[in-house]
């Protein structure tokens, strides 16, 4: 390994920002992002996507770039936040952490890793290592993103500067699982780098790591990874609809089915966010290039695509039901982030849950004590709140199982015969439905 190291993160969001202040306590590290407004935030110590603590940030956060030492002193170590490029020119490791979602046609956007690529090669040289931790198919690292950084310059592969591969394993919201203490998979374009690269994550996971054979088994391995889970929650969910026809309470059943040792614990629900909702597809599109068709993988993905219009179907039918008129009712939706205590929306589903409801002429109002309305807006174009209503509902349907709404008293919120829909199955007292 190189004597001195310098890291530079490309991307300071959910991935990137966690994985830079770890390497930060051990090696100089420059955080980089074209968001000039997320640099200012991290700057003041910050972060609002609240994956660390401003204790954490501000104990590595430097006011200057650290310098690479001329003699054998250890270099300075923390982490100094930049939109500047200039700030990642004497970096030997490039740790590429952007987001690879879809296309409104599901189809892979590699956008911000091309763009990302672009500014590696700007900037990389003789010697240095470039690592991709964002999701992808099998051969995308080096099909896609390494003839990027070559054209640009001007320097060969596996002879002038080299790759590895190491798959993001983080967990929006989960304080327990953080990315010191998930086991890291790492691999490298040649045996010697693969080492290299195992070893300077080794050094900071306290989990452990698994060096993979090939750039292209550690691709492969994550993106199944999140296939597996989707295909499991679709067939829940695909059960929480056939119990719904029988009247049969889906968690009760899944309960009674859990006693047994090898039962796996999957819950019925809204599948969206970074990851699940988005890497089968990236698996799907590679599968189909070299002509096969991936029945299984597209079959969970349709059932899950399809759970916002199933929840308010099922919404509406309560009001039909109950012979309320479906036309300007007011209803309430608590919750628009992917998942529960984390302001994360990439890819949220509950989206498709508003927008259905609102398709049947109701009038639908979002509370969400932990999304960002403007961030909201912009993505959606969905105005939502972050204070408690004032005012009553004909409907409420919870979408999120978010702290805060566990401990609301939802009666009050309701109209006279009132409907309460639990699409987390995890409300007290009387639900009307749930999925």
């Amino acid at each position: 390994m190189k004597e001195q190291i310098k890291i530079a993160i490309i991307g300071l969001g959910y991935v990137g920002l966690p994985l830079a202040r770890l390497f930060a306590t051990k090696y100089p590290v420059v955080g980089f992002d074209i968001n000039e407004q997320r640099v200012a935030e991290l700057k003041k110590g910050t972060d609002s996507t609240l994956e660390v603590s401003e204790e954490l940030l501000k104990a590595v956060l430097l006011d200057k770039n650290p310098q690479p030492t001329t003699d054998n002193r250890q270099p300075t170590t923390g982490l100094y936040c930049s939109s500047d490029i200039s700030d990642i020119k004497d970096s030997n490791y490039f740790i590429v952490t952007v987001p690879t979602p879809v296309d409104k046609k599901n189809k892979p956007d590699f956008t911000p890793l091309i763009k990302a690529s672009e500014t590696v090669g700007k900037v990389i040289k003789k010697g240095d290592i470039v690592i991709y931790e964002s999701t992808v198919y099998p051969g995308a690292t080096e099909e896609v993103c390494i003839p990027i950084i070559e054209k640009i310059s001007k320097l060969t592969y596996n002879i002038d500067f080299f790759a590895g591969y190491s798959p993001e394993r983080i967990n929006p919201g989960d304080k327990e699982h953080t990315v010191e203490k998930i086991l890291k998979v790492t691999s490298g374009s040649t045996p010697e780098i693969g080492q290299q690269v195992n070893n300077l994550y080794k050094s900071v996971i306290t989990a452990g790591t698994h060096l993979a054979p090939s750039i292209k088994v550690a691709e492969a391995a994550k993106v199944i990874e999140n296939s597996q889970r989707d295909i499991n929650i679709a067939f829940v969910n695909e059960l929480a609809k056939i119990f719904n026809l029988l009247h049969i309470d889906t968690h009760a059943v899944l309960e009674a089915a859990g006693t047994k040792w090898n039962f796996l614990p999957f819950k019925p629900g809204l599948v969206g966010g970074h990851c699940i909702g988005v890497d089968p597809y990236y698996l799907a599109q590679k599968a189909q290039e070299v002509g096969y068709h991936p029945e299984i993988i597209l079959a969970g993905r349709r059932v899950n695509d399809s759970m916002g219009h199933y929840v308010a179907s099922e919404v509406i039918k309560l009001f039909v039901k109950n012979d309320k008129a479906i036309k300007n009712a007011k209803i309430l939706v608590l919750g628009i982030t992917f998942k529960e205590n984390c302001p994360d929306v990439r890819n949220t589903k509950v989206v498709d849950v508003i927008k259905n409801l609102e398709d049947f002429g109701t009038e639908v109002t979002v509370f969400d004590p932990w999304a960002n309305p403007v961030e909201v807006l912009r993505e959606y174009g969905l105005t939502t709140t972050n204070q408690e209503p004032a005012n009553t509902f004909d409907a409420i349907v919870l979408t999120v199982a978010h702290k805060e709404f566990l401990a609301m008293d939802l009666q009050k919120y309701l109209n006279k015969n009132g409907i309460i829909y639990d699409v987390k199955g995890v409300l007290k007292g009387e639900v009307h439905g749930k999925l």
